[in-house]
């Protein structure tokens, strides 16, 4: 079966995949539909991306967060809340302005307020990703057949389970900085799971950043553990939001 890790990117969505009997192999994509129009029908689609939006956030997040969380450490900060699907959808335009930008987030908080308990606004962090779940969330909407290959999964839950449920010690990035001394702790985690060294030193491709393709590298090692029966879901069992998206991060 191919399995398939994905993690957005500057110019898209990066995806890192393994056919049967093949090495891994790195492309980009301009957008989630055409990366699986780009897979055979039966693959299996680990991404780092929120999957399934509640109607109310509750406090810490849809759910999912609240269980992960714990178990990573002086990594948690790395997992935030997702606020309500209102509020991701309060600003669907695009920005031509810094000022825009700063209104829509704006807008957005309010709209999380006003559908949270207790009223939480809008992480700089999670609005800079809202157009990416939007894109998946449409993706779901339209084609609920894929929810049954498409799952959520986190980087640095990801990597504490393929480290035997010990968190990483070292920060992947540092005020915003790449650490190389963090990305060589994963490198050398990935590289136990079967990856080649020189696969993972490899310049990734233009529009995604080098720890962009490290996550989409560990979430192709997490569709694996899916395909195969060995991943586990937090909650277990999945909750659901009112499309019947499933919401569980898998690892």
């Amino acid at each position: 079966m191919t399995v398939v890790g994905v993690d957005g990117c500057k110019a898209g969505w990066i995806a890192v995949r393994r056919d049967p009997g093949a090495a891994p192999s790195v492309a980009v994509f301009p957008s989630f539909a055409a990366l699986l129009d780009a897979l055979p029908a039966g693959a299996t689609v680990a991404v780092d991306m929120p999957i399934g939006l509640p109607d109310v956030s509750q406090k810490g997040g849809r759910g999912p967060e609240a269980l992960v969380r714990p178990l990573l450490g002086n990594r948690q900060s790395s997992v935030f809340a997702i606020p309500s699907r209102a509020a991701l959808y309060a600003h669907t335009d695009g920005f031509t302005t810094i000022d825009a930008w700063h209104a829509a987030h704006h807008q957005a908080s309010e709209v999380a307020k006003a559908t949270s308990d207790p009223p939480r606004g809008v992480s700089i962090q999670a609005f800079g990703i809202f157009a990416k779940i939007r894109e998946i969330d449409a993706v779901l909407i339209a084609r609920p057949e894929l929810r049954s290959r498409v799952f959520e999964s986190h980087p640095e839950v990801a990597f504490c389970r393929l480290n035997g449920d010990q968190a990483m010690r070292l920060p992947k990035k540092i005020k915003g900085a790449v650490n190389l001394a963090g990305m060589a702790e994963r490198k050398a985690l990935l590289c136990r799971h079967g990856y080649d060294r020189g696969f993972l030193d490899r310049t990734p491709p233009r529009g995604a950043a080098a720890d962009d393709f490290l996550d989409a590298a560990a979430m192709m090692l997490i569709a694996g553990r899916i395909a195969g029966g060995e991943a586990r879901p937090f909650p277990d069992p999945p909750l659901a939001d009112r499309f019947g998206i499933p919401i569980a991060i898998w690892a």
